[in-house]
């Protein structure tokens, strides 16, 4: 189901772009825009996990350094049937972690040191299975499609926006649509990218519910992962990232938790479903394996 619900709405997001061509009326400029959000999005896709790393101040760590993470990632790894990732720490007594990289063969798991204190062995498992999940299911490379298509459609409404300003779209499409043309054009220019916001961010939830799904079935601990949801629920309530909100808000939808949830972020506008929703899916989802 959420697979099918990832694939309507990027249908939904294509299908918005290309409206956006009709109201312009060729597709000359929207080529141009779609060839440079598609070039921005492949540097990112190979490059943003190092950005990210770097961000969030992970440094990797060793089986020597860190070797019960190291542990709970072994293990992890093998029910998941996945390489293991690079391992990383941050130095930070909020309670969080994310998954990136590009493929399967190159991905990176990093975590903070107030989630090692919080979880037990059995909730952290969960943790881990869940971001392997991400890895597993190729998120990043749904997301960076995403993200290519939501960038293409701001860069044109942008254009829109300042040739509106100047005037240069007025006797164009005044000429032949008796004005109404250039209301329309406003319209796509501001309501549009909105909208593609909305959806980008719907597919994030999607793609959170299905990792947590994934990661559930793959660890055999559905409840361990809930338990871990709750309390990291409770935590970040009380703590977030010590990282500037600024620096989080492109990335917070790699986080297993909102690193903004602390901050007022309004709930139509995040990056993850509501907690309670994610907890009461696993734990009915341990009740139907307890059935079976």
């Amino acid at each position: 189901m959420n697979t099918i619900k990832t694939f309507f709405l990027i249908s939904l997001l294509t299908s918005l772009f290309l409206l956006i061509g009709f109201f312009m009326g060729g597709v000359g400029g929207i080529m141009v825009f779609l060839v440079m959000a598609l070039a921005m999005n492949f540097i990112g896709y190979w490059f943003s996990d190092r950005l990210v790393l770097a961000m969030a101040r992970a440094k990797q760590v060793t089986a020597e350094d860190a070797p019960e993470l190291h542990k709970i990632v072994d293990e992890q790894a093998y029910l998941a049937g996945l390489p293991k990732p690079k391992v990383f720490l941050i130095h930070d007594d909020s309670s969080n972690a994310f998954a990136t990289g590009r493929d399967k063969k190159h991905a990176s798991i990093a975590v903070t040191e107030g989630i090692m204190g919080l979880l037990s062995h059995e909730e952290m498992g969960g943790v881990i299975a869940h971001e392997l999940a991400h890895v597993g299911n190729r998120d990043t490379l749904i997301m960076t499609i995403v993200a290519a298509i939501a960038s293409a459609i701001s860069m044109i409404a942008w254009s829109l926006q300042w040739a509106a300003m100047f005037g240069g779209l007025g006797d164009r499409r005044d000429d032949r649509d008796g004005g109404s043309g250039i209301i329309g054009l406003l319209v796509v220019a501001i309501i549009m990218p909105i909208v593609a916001t909305l959806i980008q961010l719907a597919i994030s939830r999607t793609r959170e519910y299905q990792a947590d799904k994934t990661g559930a079935y793959t660890s055999g601990t559905p409840l361990g992962l809930a338990d871990a949801l709750r309390k990291l629920q409770r935590a970040s309530e009380r703590r977030h990232m010590d990282v500037p909100a600024t620096q989080l808000e492109p990335v917070a939808h790699l986080f297993i938790v909102n690193p903004l949830s602390g901050q007022g972020i309004v709930r139509l506008f995040s990056s993850h479903p509501p907690l309670e929703e994610r907890i009461a899916r696993l734990e009915a989802m341990a009740q139907e394996q307890r059935q079976a």
